[in-house]
């Protein structure tokens, strides 16, 4: 039997308290945080390509090397992309997101007339995931200097907000191992 037991301390507030403060930051900078956030991908990508890459060359003629060479490749292009041009990257990950959102929120229409218990919440999740997707995407320029930073914002507040409420380990679960009979 799971033992549910809410974990929230005074430093679970103060930590909660920090992330809504920078929630509330970013929200009022949404286009620098897209900036910030596309050049940070790009240093990721930029990382992990170069360390296929080399790693791909340790195994040159081993199982493996064309799979590391070409990722490597791809991820160190693509991170050098997002480096050099992050409006051009910023459009890229708006484009992915809106359909994403697009194609979830279509997804969650269809099988909300197979669920006959939670066909409203679905519908209405649907209907908002799709409407978000298309707005996007039929504004996709627009969208791109403030989408990415905007849902980061948003993340972050209700993450913040999650916190103050339930603290950081939120809900554990003890299982009981000991067994009787």
């Amino acid at each position: 039997m799971a033992d549910l037991t809410s974990t929230r301390t005074r430093s679970d507030l103060i930590i909660g308290g920090l992330v809504v403060l920078a929630s509330l930051v970013i929200l009022g900078n949404a286009a620098v945080a897209t900036t910030v956030s596309v050049k940070f991908l790009g240093w990721i990508l930029f990382t992990v390509g170069v360390v296929l890459l080399v790693g791909a060359l340790v195994s040159i003629g081993k199982d493996g090397f064309w799979g590391a060479a070409i990722g490597g490749g791809l991820a160190t292009a693509l991170g050098v992309g997002f480096l050099r041009n992050t409006e051009r990257g910023a459009v890229t990950l708006t484009l992915i997101a809106g359909m994403m959102f697009l194609f979830s929120g279509l997804a969650r229409l269809a099988i909300a007339y197979q669920l006959p218990v939670a066909r409203v919440p679905m519908l209405i999740s649907g209907g908002i995931a799709t409407l978000l997707g298309l707005v996007v995407l039929f504004n996709l320029f627009d969208a791109s200097d403030n989408f990415l930073g905007l849902i980061i914002g948003i993340e972050l507040l209700f993450e913040g907000l999650a916190i103050m409420i339930v603290g950081r380990t939120g809900m554990t679960g003890h299982l009981n191992t000991t067994y009787e009979g």
